[in-house]
């Protein structure tokens, strides 16, 4: 299975680097597979370190696919990282074992310790169908539009019927990265969305 976390990390001149990203859990190993390149590897090869947030402020993920990766944060416990100031519990992490690859090298990361700031209230539907939007804004380039309206169509309806403050801003960014992007491939090919 995999999770839809939050990863922070640090870059040795100690500029954080906030980024959604599915992991999975082997034993007292959390498996990380960034894309290479990508700032979230580059920093873990560079500090051997990284924080898993755990949240449910679907604000940060729908912010960091659209641009928006200023999140408060509070410095780790016992590695040199942050934590999402939102993180319901967190754990951090260092680097045991690297496989490479040329896409997405296999990043094998030590429990070193855990922590938890909040309960955890229950699943709401919005929350996921924002984490779908977001998925589906970090793929613009590669899905066709008609695909893309008609998942973000499904999606609204758990949105209308279940979202509250913070799910609905985390939309309507997810909505505006839609439209800009058709924006941006009309004036560039002379087409409208649907050619």
């Amino acid at each position: 299975m995999i999770f839809e976390t939050v990863v922070t990390t640090l870059a040795p001149d100690g500029r954080k680097h906030v980024a959604p990203m599915g992991v999975r859990y082997r034993g007292r190993h959390v498996v990380l597979m960034p894309f290479k390149p990508s700032t979230t590897y580059d920093n873990i090869l560079a500090t051997r370190c990284a924080v898993l947030n755990i949240v449910t402020d679907t604000r940060v993920f729908a912010g960091c696919v659209t641009g928006r990766r200023d999140w408060p944060t509070q410095p780790a416990e016992h590695i040199v990282g942050v934590r999402l100031d939102c993180a319901l519990s967190h754990v951090e992490l260092a680097l045991a074992e690297t496989t490479d690859d040329a896409q997405r090298p296999v990043l094998h990361m030590s429990r070193v310790h855990e922590a938890v700031h909040a309960r955890f209230a229950g699943f709401n539907r919005a929350q996921a169908a924002v984490l779908e939007g977001a998925v589906l804004v970090s793929r613009l380039h590669m899905l066709p539009p008609e695909k893309i309206d008609s998942e973000m169509a499904y999606l609204q309806i758990a949105i209308d019927k279940t979202a509250g403050p913070g799910e609905h801003e985390a939309w309507g960014w997810l909505v505006e990265a839609v439209r800009r992007h058709r924006e941006t491939t009309t004036a560039v090919t002379g087409k409208g969305a649907s050619s």
